[in-house]
């Protein structure tokens, strides 16, 4: 998109594939129809955001304007146009199919608090640009509209011809030259969908957001990954349930254990409260941390926090007690929030002269949304089993209950009680109604996580009732599932068969024999073996059905369509791709800011013309965007990495960067993980424990319409324990 700097000092990029964020307050909804043949039936979506960036001097600005998409369109305005008719936008370009949005979380822009979205063309990075909003659940809105704006440019594009051309002509406007004469749009925004309020609304000093939903059994035990746990309520108390995983029949002195309540608000709402740092708001449902203040932030999706707690309310101290943890938070493609909490140390905060310096544990906050107006609510972390046993056996009060675990434990039940006490931060439901991310009849996928893992070392304050028990071991790997249903090998014998019709069964089989190919990590011998790969099937993964359309049923995966023959394992300088023409190489998938791993599949026929796989392979980038599907699981390791990576399928052309590589008998995919931030700083918690970690992934190509179901699994691998020193130097 194109145009000049705002007074000249302002350097404003909205780009040919633009994509922003913009943070939200009140907002009603109106749909537009538009008199033009072309325009008909399309939505519109308008509301004030602020525009970020830095000037020519360096300073940074951020400027409320009003933005109007409608279409594949996108304009920008210095005042609203429906009450300044005739006025001129100061930008204006479309949302072209090569656009790329990266949430990048809350940050300070100047004195406020605000969320930002980035966007960049993924073909041209220089090509960039950051809008701002006050709350998620706008900047959630907002990304929901622009994506229904490139889904249009993809229409077109997928159309041919003369879209395809005047496409291709308006996608080529000059980013960095002067602002063009263009036309009024003003006298057809009469009708549209309104995303907030005035610029008055983009204050923080209150916040009445709107709410999103995601349908789904959340609690449900069918997800993307096949999990071994079992979950046991032991207590309920005010209306929260306290579950402990006792899938480990044996039982070790670790055990994870979770609170869980729903809460009559939307997911956004419920994120804001968790992060908020103001005492006065946390000292109303936080027993624990209700003292906090900022040390440090990164990337708008993770900061590091310091707070002190008076030890009359905790334990048998006598000395006050001081703490460093970090926060991390995303949220998922299903739109699930994670918030990940670790003990820290950072050289701002030293222990404070008459503190004693103590452990938060490591802990995990999830939010689902439900409805419109409700949320489920998750807190995990891990204990020492000695004084956890007693007090979940026993109803009188106990040593645990003046714990920091405890405390932990009960800042759901706070939260809970805290919202329901304070109606202003109840969310009103939408009235949005788009084309969602799903499509008609192709309801969202279920929210599963895996929970199981390693433990890390307990704090201090965990105290046991014996003496003899302190010493806490790990939580024992659980392992998969031994007793698989008649019915779901059927279904996986069925997805398997309807994976053979992909390739062309005229062609008599050739025998790919991986012993034949050297890579730099070798195939495992067995479970045992380390730094090595293998290959797991596909009966770990749950994948569509063929009913998926009708009733969301997912099934068992089959055996791969592809063979996996080599893994490689690299270290390079910057991200690295066409790796498959490279001389020590036989696709990529880098990982920021040093390694890559390579897996090589190989087919034993060729593909079938007019096949589900010939149409990704010779399909265009946008088609494969929206089609490559990963799902990962990590079947053995810390249970935080578990937590952290989950098991939920992700749509990898949708969250990071890809580039594809077309030869006549290959195809190469390149998954530049750094490309997101959030990804970044998953695979780094991920690089920190990976000597430990046994891990599953699964690629496959989404299945969107009725002729292409049942999915099937195009190719896995199993990564055993990785050392990070074994990556060889990938030179030129």
């Amino acid at each position: 998109m194109a145009g000049s700097g705002d007074g000249g000092n302002e350097r404003e990029v909205l780009e040919d594939s633009i994509n922003h964020s913009s943070s939200f307050s009140r907002h009603r909804y109106r749909r537009s129809m538009s008199s033009g043949e072309e325009d008909k039936g399309l939505l519109a979506f308008s509301g004030w955001v602020y525009h970020v960036g830095t000037n020519s001097i360096g300073h940074e600005y951020s400027h409320q304007r009003f933005l109007y998409v409608k279409g594949k369109y996108v304009e920008m305005y210095r005042r609203d146009p429906q009450e300044n008719p005739g006025i001129r936008p100061i930008r204006k370009g479309i949302i072209g199919p090569t656009l790329m949005v990266e949430e990048t979380g809350s940050r300070k822009v100047g004195n406020e608090e605000l969320y930002t979205i980035q966007f960049y063309n993924r073909l041209d990075e220089t090509k960039k640009g950051e809008i701002a909003c006050t709350s998620a659940e706008e900047s959630k809105k907002w990304i929901e509209a622009l994506d229904y704006a490139k889904q249009q440019a993809e229409y077109e594009l997928s159309r041919g011809g003369g879209a395809r051309n005047k496409l291709s002509l308006e996608a080529d406007i000059d980013l960095e030259g002067h602002r063009p004469r263009v036309r009024r749009y003003a006298s057809g925004l009469k009708k549209l969908i309104r995303i907030g309020g005035g610029p008055e609304l983009l204050s923080r000093s209150s916040s009445s957001l709107g709410t999103g939903s995601s349908d789904g059994d959340f609690e449900g035990e069918f997800g993307d990954a096949v999990e071994a746990h079992e979950w046991k309520c032991v207590r309920t108390i005010n209306g929260v349930r306290i579950l402990e995983d006792v899938a480990d029949g044996k039982g070790g002195r670790a055990s994870l254990v979770k609170a869980v309540a729903p809460v009559d608000a939307s997911a956004d709402t419920v994120l804001e409260v968790i992060l908020n740092l103001d005492r006065h708001k946390r000292y109303e449902w936080d027993m624990l941390t209700g003292d906090l203040e900022l040390v440090d932030s990164y990337d708008g999706n993770y900061d590091v926090v310091y707070g002190t707690y008076d030890p009359k309310y905790l334990g048998r101290w006598q000395s006050k007690r001081d703490f460093v943890f970090s926060r991390q938070w995303f949220q998922g493609q299903d739109g699930a929030y994670t918030i990940l909490q670790f003990p820290a140390a950072h050289k701002k905060r030293p222990t404070r002269n008459g503190y004693q310096r103590t452990s938060i544990k490591p802990s995990t906050w999830e939010i689902r949304s439900l409805t419109n107006e409700k949320c489920l609510v998750t807190h995990m972390l891990e204990m020492n089993t000695a004084g956890w046993g007693r007090w979940k056996k026993s109803s009188s009060c106990s040593k645990f209950e003046k714990t920091i675990p405890f405390a932990l434990l009960s800042q759901v039940a706070g939260l809970k009680e805290y919202i329901g006490a304070n109606p202003s931060l109840k969310c009103e439901p939408s009235s949005l109604a788009l084309h969602s991310k799903h499509s008609e009849g192709d309801p969202p996928d279920e929210f599963y996580d895996a929970v199981a893992g390693d433990s890390s070392s307990t704090s201090e304050d965990e105290e046991s009732d014996d003496e003899s028990e302190k010493e806490e071991k790990p939580v024992k790997p659980k392992p998969a599932p031994a007793a698989i249903s008649s019915t779901a090998l059927k279904q996986a014998s069925d997805a398997a068969e309807n994976a053979s019709k992909e390739l062309d069964l005229s062609v008599p089989p050739i025998h790919v024999d991986p012993s034949q190919f050297n890579s730099v990590l070798h195939k495992g011998k067995d479970d045992a073996d380390t730094n090595c790969w293998t290959s797991p099937g596909g009966a770990g993964f749950m994948i569509r059905g063929q009913t998926y359309l009708k009733n969301s049923a997912k099934i068992m995966g089959g055996n791969p369509l592809l063979k996996l023959i080599a893994v490689d394992w690299f270290k390079v300088d910057k991200a690295t791709d066409k790796i498959a023409l490279h001389p020590k190489s036989l696709a990529q998938i880098p990982a920021k800011p040093n390694y890559s791993l390579v897996l090589y599949y190989a087919a034993e026929r060729p593909v079938r013309k007019d096949s589900l796989l010939e149409k990704f392979a010779d399909g265009t980038d946008q088609f494969r965007d929206a089609r490559f599907k990963l799902i990962p699981s990590i079947v053995e390791g810390y249970w935080m990495v578990k937590r952290a990576v989950g098991t939920k399928a992700c749509l990898l052309g949708k969250a990071v960067t890809c580039k594809y590589f077309r030869q006549d008998n290959f195809l190469e995919i390149d998954v530049d993980i750094g490309s997101s931030s959030v990804a970044r700083s998953v695979i780094g918690l991920v690089l920190g424990y990976v000597t430990s970690l046994v891990v599953d992934l699964a690629i496959l190509i989404e299945a969107n319409d009725a002729a292409e179901l049942p999915e099937y699994i195009l190719g896995s691998v199993r990564l055993n324990r990785v050392r990070l020193e074994s990556a060889v130097p990938l030179d030129g």
